[in-house]
């Protein structure tokens, strides 16, 4: 009995001593947690936070680091460690911060600080250059200075009233064009063989592993879309730089590599109109503001913060950012790029849809494509939520392949005239290892199964007969096909074949894609909000920016897979031009079987 007693209170004992263990455990961690939030709230705070504009105040805007469609919030613990990727910028945040400084009289005008400006595609420096366009129809200047010039760096900065340089710098301007590589003669050597069904001659993706070289059909409309682009950008900087037509401009650049040439001769050619170094830019700055001091500057992030000059009156347009490749779900290989997931994007047009206070929606797609099962589940929601109010599509720099399918089914479409779209095809690629495994390195395979079929996945990739798979793998791909003109000819009010004449799979240049109306009118993200405030027949509206960002303790529950990291920008720098392929050839291991994406990654 005694015995029993005792036991009784040594396992009492150890079950209070345990629990208390246990939430000495838990309240150390929350404590530790509630104290990571207030320190990272307190890093913010503490940022000196700018809510008004100083008198005779210039608007600094540095062309330097990258530009995605929209910011990308960091973590709280990104904030505390003050790692968050400082050369990321949205273009929202652009747009937005040059508008602010059109309507506010305390800024004067607006300094470009050239740099080495990286985009996703042409049709997002195009929107920059279009929102400082029309920053000078307010009277105000904008002058641009650099130690060097990107290409696009410098289109954008040729919008400037002066333009200046300093006097060892160089212009990267050369024109539109780029390499990709063709891994067939390596995989011969190598013993594998890709086999790969696909619908249309112009969708050319697999090329890379089919050919050695471009097929006619593709160095067709890269040629065709490459020289458009070229041609827009050339007419945009003669218009800004008088001196210059854009044939000259044209010529320059064909006869010579600019990036090479003197900086006189950069002035001699018209393409600045000094070089001086950075205290004569100051001075020059201080006299168009008629001071001898410190003048009053505003970077982005000042921008930012202060108030927009609109307030939220009148109805709500919510404008959802749709940018990045197209994916089933979220895995950790992905986290490191903005991508549309295609069931939380489901969730978020299901939620816009039966939210009462929104009265209209703009979709905002910046979008190579992905995977086309994806693509077709939201292009589904979009035409729920088109039954209940007017829907918009807004087309950043890529909305193709995936991307033109979630943008069919909109009531009216705007594309940047530089924008890429189309490339309306399906296709679908499978490596098959048999000669590489068995015939060089003598790995042989035997089974049992109980149906014919039941090893098609292992036959794809190891058997040296499987064109009876690879038939059925291609009907699959037909019907993926079909649907996808089913949704274009729907969408757009035409018929199959109508669609089919001018899909499979060509890209095209939005200026190119209007007359053949897969576009409905060139015009940026304002003109397709107007045109959405005007279906929903809203006098008074306002903007919401969708999706909303994550509650700060998501974001801290996701640090590990939290996109646009440190370690991420990091292996941007170092890798530079080899950072897509890279992360391309990683996101092969986990896309869908059937791919609606644009031909390769497009590198401008």
């Amino acid at each position: 009995m005694c015995h029993k007693i005792k036991t009784n209170i040594m396992k009492s004992f150890l079950k209070y001593t345990l629990a208390t263990i246990c939430g000495l455990v838990i309240f150390t961690f929350m404590a530790g947690l509630i104290l990571l939030v207030s320190l990272a709230g307190m890093a913010v705070s503490s940022g000196g936070a700018v809510t008004q504009a100083k008198d005779n105040s210039v608007f600094v805007l540095k062309l330097d680091g990258y530009v995605q469609e929209r910011t990308e919030e960091g973590s709280p613990l990104d904030v505390l460690l003050n790692s968050a990727d400082m050369s990321m910028m949205g273009l929202d945040d652009i747009v937005a911060s040059i508008r602010k400084a059109k309507t506010d009289d305390r800024i004067k005008g607006i300094y470009l600080e050239g740099g080495m400006l990286s985009v996703d595609a042409p049709a997002t420096a195009q929107q920059v250059r279009d929102a400082l366009k029309d920053f000078k129809k307010s009277g105000k200047w904008v002058i641009a200075y650099a130690d060097n010039f990107s290409q696009q760096g410098y289109y954008v900065a040729s919008v400037a009233d002066s333009l200046y340089l300093n006097r060892t710098a160089m212009i990267e301007l050369k024109g539109i064009g780029g390499k990709r590589e063709f891994l067939t003669g390596l995989y011969e050597k190598i013993g594998v063989r890709y086999q790969v069904v696909r619908v249309g001659k112009y969708k050319s993706a697999v090329e890379g592993v089919l050919r050695k070289d471009m097929s006619p059909e593709n160095r067709e409309q890269t040629e065709a879309y490459q020289r458009g682009i070229w041609q827009h950008m050339l007419k945009d900087m003669a218009e800004s730089r008088p001196r210059l037509s854009a044939e000259q401009i044209d010529q320059i650049v064909n006869d010579s590599i600019v990036a090479f040439a003197s900086t006189d001769d950069y002035v001699k050619g018209g393409l600045v109109d000094k070089v001086m170094y950075p205290e004569d830019i100051k001075a020059a700055i201080k006299a168009k503001l008629g001071v001898d001091g410190e003048v009053n500057q505003l970077v982005l992030t000042d921008m930012i913060g202060l108030p927009a000059t609109d307030e939220e009156q009148g109805d709500e347009v919510a404008v959802y950012y749709a940018y990045g490749e197209i994916i089933d779900q979220q895995t950790s290989l992905f986290a490191t790029e903005h991508c549309i997931i295609g069931n939380e994007t489901v969730d978020d047009l299901n939620e816009l849809a039966d939210d009462d206070n929104v009265k209209a929606v703009v979709l905002r797609i910046n979008s190579p494509g992905g995977s086309a099962v994806a693509s077709e589940q939201i292009a589904h929601a979009i035409t729920r939520l088109k039954a209940k109010k007017p829907v918009v599509i807004s087309m950043g720099g890529v909305a193709a392949s995936g991307g033109y399918m979630m943008s069919a089914y909109g009531d009216y479409i705007f594309a940047e005239p530089t924008t890429i779209t189309g490339s309306i095809g399906i296709f679908g690629l499978v490596p098959n290892l048999s000669e590489l495994l068995t015939g060089k390195l003598g790995v042989t395979f035997d089974g049992t199964k109980t149906n014919q079929y039941t090893d098609f996945e292992e036959n794809l990739v190891m058997g040296k007969d499987n064109a009876q798979e690879l038939k059925y793998m291609q009907s699959y791909v037909d019907r993926g096909y079909e649907t996808f003109l089913n949704i274009v000819a729907e969408g757009r009010k035409m018929t199959r074949d109508q669609v089919h004449e001018i899909a499979q799979g060509r890209v095209w240049l939005a200026s190119d894609a209007l007359p053949i109306k897969l576009v409905d009118k060139l015009g940026s993200l304002d003109d397709a909000v107007k045109k959405a405030a005007e279906l929903a027949k809203a006098s008074e509206y306002h903007t919401k920016s969708y999706p909303l960002p994550e509650p700060w303790y998501q974001q801290l529950m996701e640090v590990t897979d939290k996109k646009g990291t440190y370690l991420d920008s990091e292996l941007r720098s170092v890798l530079g031009d080899l950072y897509e392929p890279m992360l391309n050839a990683r996101r092969d291991q986990q896309r869908n079987r059937m791919q609606a994406r644009l031909p390769y990654l497009l590198n401008f």
